[in-house]
């Protein structure tokens, strides 16, 4: 008997899914709220993405050698942050991302790879705003960007989406 098959996938590609929002503050990341994302001072970052790097979390493999083999294992040790970058469109005239985001910042990013959606799952970055910086492109073969570098200092996982306020 054969194991058994992963569900099925409603496949899909990020653009107009996926969504980034910085939200100042988050009283718990494991069960942000609905009034937290819709704050007046959240903004959904999404539209003004150009890449993003660094969001992933993986523990340390920490080599386990012992006298009764040549070989060693591995095991799991701790879990760290890679490190975060938000890529932006930047805007001629200034009033992009750098008017709401500065170096010193701490706020959180979320994340939700489904989009949106009340009862789907998303992630929840606790970070510090470690660089803003514009980027030149002497070519002029891509749009003017400016780079935001994120120093993580919590995370949660699979984090429900909230549905609406109540």
């Amino acid at each position: 008997m054969a194991p058994t098959a992963l569900p099925a996938t409603d496949r899909y590609i990020s653009p107009e899914v996926t969504v980034y929002y910085w939200v100042p503050l988050i009283a718990d990341i494991n069960t942000p709220t609905r009034a937290e994302l819709d704050d007046d001072e959240s903004w959904d970052l999404s539209a003004e993405v150009a890449a993003a790097t660094g969001w992933e979390v993986a523990a340390d493999r920490v080599a386990v050698p012992d006298l009764g083999t040549r070989k060693t294992g591995r095991i799991s040790g701790r879990v760290n942050p890679g490190d975060a970058q938000i890529t932006f469109y930047a805007s001629q005239d200034t009033d992009d991302v750098r008017s709401v985001i500065k170096r010193g910042d701490r706020g959180n990013i979320y994340i939700a790879y489904g989009g949106d959606i009340a009862g789907q799952h998303a992630r929840v970055f606790a970070v510090e705003v470690s660089a803003v910086t514009p980027t030149v492109d002497v070519a002029g073969s891509e749009a003017a960007r400016v780079v935001i570098d994120f120093s993580i200092t919590d995370w949660a996982e699979d984090v429900v989406v909230p549905g609406p306020a109540s």
